[in-house]
């Protein structure tokens, strides 16, 4: 076991928050950040794609796939990368390689290219989420280290609100391709993070030890298996209920209740600013209850939320209903760093996160087409309140295969 003092760079005292810290926390934040505004801004640009470069509607759909599907492949490969070179390097390439691509999809000259650039950033894309929370985690005292993570978290509900932001503003006046060149930007940040950064010291006396393959840690014992499965099935509940309901959720305000394009977009943001919200309260309740006990509230909430939400009819009471719905959707992103970060030792930590939370990101992905398959068939009330299934088996789970680790030091 490594002491409390060398889970925190050397010139920090157990408890103090140093300025390494908050720098790791900034470089971290903004990595994950670009996540959201990369994704955001190609959703606004792609009818605009689509008149340049004369792509079917197909074609421009798959560049939003094969983007995430980057990004999984990244999560996957780069937080090995990271466990064995280096939180602050590996991160740096990841920025690197993002910025890259994402500027030569400013020059693409058609599909295939397009294609090719959109999936390589997307790997780097991919990786910047695992490698962050294990660095911020490294860098944090015990007791801050949840709401740290969550702070993260955070960065790409700045990302998303960023893009909404700029990009109606940008694009007449710049073009999509000058939209793409703007991902070119990060590379300065590539710059100064490799300048401003060294490796947290608990990964450094974390080198000097036989490690091996980073993926065995996963399942190195019996506890380290029941974390995995666990952590496992409870990212990919929260994913299936964060983008079944909010994928859906324009469709129900609009067809169901006869809500107006704007007042769709309204309540749609309340629910995201509820998510922004509950992100930020976990962290700061996992830090003074604990990482188990929180999850199980949200949980329980979310269970809630799922049977009340499809309920509610009056204009009012959605507004409420949905930021309580986007609190408890969202809020348990903001834990999962903390607890991942816990349950694995340095030399894993961000291949676990990586792995865990787009092995979750993946099979969430199929929200949207279960809920649609039960709305047609049934009704989408009916759909959204199939979720208190789900969410009462994510409670199980987390009962049974978490153990609450607050206030440990790293190992």
């Amino acid at each position: 076991m490594v002491d409390q003092a060398a889970a925190a760079p050397a010139a920090a005292q157990p408890g103090e928050v140093d300025q390494y810290a908050r720098k790791a926390l900034v470089a971290s934040t903004v990595g994950y950040a670009m996540d959201g505004f990369d994704l955001m801004i190609l959703s606004f640009m792609l009818p605009a794609v689509i008149a340049g470069l004369h792509l079917t509607g197909s074609e421009a759909g798959s560049l939003v796939t094969w983007t995430l599907i980057g990004a999984v492949a990244g999560g996957l490969i780069v937080g090995a990368l990271s466990d064995r070179f280096g939180r602050i390097r590996v991160l740096s390439w990841t920025i690197l390689l993002f910025a890259v691509f994402t500027g030569l999809c400013a020059v693409a000259q058609g599909y295939w290219d397009l294609l090719v650039y959109r999936t390589v950033a997307g790997i780097g894309l991919g990786g910047e989420f695992g490698i962050g929370m294990a660095l911020v985690a490294e860098a944090w005292p015990a007791h801050k280290r949840a709401r740290a993570s969550s702070y993260v978290a955070l960065g790409w509900q700045a990302g998303v609100l960023s893009a909404a932001l700029s990009t109606p503003l940008l694009l007449p006046v710049i073009g999509w391709r000058g939209m793409f060149l703007l991902g070119l930007l990060p590379a300065l940040v590539a710059f100064v993070l490799r300048r401003v950064l060294h490796e947290p010291e608990i990964f450094v006396q974390a080198q000097q030890k036989p490690s091996g393959s980073p993926y065995r840690y996963l399942f190195a014992d019996r506890d380290a298996t029941r974390s995995t499965i666990g952590i496992a099935i409870m990212t990919s509940v929260q994913n299936f209920g964060y983008y079944g309901t909010m994928i859906w959720l324009p469709s129900y305000l609009s067809t169901q209740l006869g809500f107006s394009l704007t007042r769709t977009a309204l309540w749609t943001a309340v629910t995201v600013g509820g998510g922004a919200f509950g992100m930020f309260v976990f962290g700061h309740l996992a830090d003074r209850f604990g990482r188990k006990p929180m999850f199980i509230l949200f949980q329980v909430c979310a269970m809630a939320m799922a049977f009340i939400y499809p309920q509610v009819t009056d204009p009012t009471a959605l507004l409420f209903a949905g930021f309580a719905s986007g609190i408890t959707l969202s809020g348990m992103i903001g834990g999962y760093g903390a607890l991942i970060s816990e349950s694995y030792p340095t030399q894993a930590r961000a291949t676990a996160q990586n792995i865990l939370f787009n092995f979750g990101r993946g099979v969430g992905g199929f929200g949207p087409l279960v809920i649609g398959w039960l709305a047609t068939r049934y009704s989408l009330p009916a759909a959204l309140s199939l979720l208190v299934v789900i969410w009462a088996i994510d409670i199980v789970v987390t009962v049974t295969m978490i153990k609450e680790r607050r206030g440990e030091p790293l190992t």
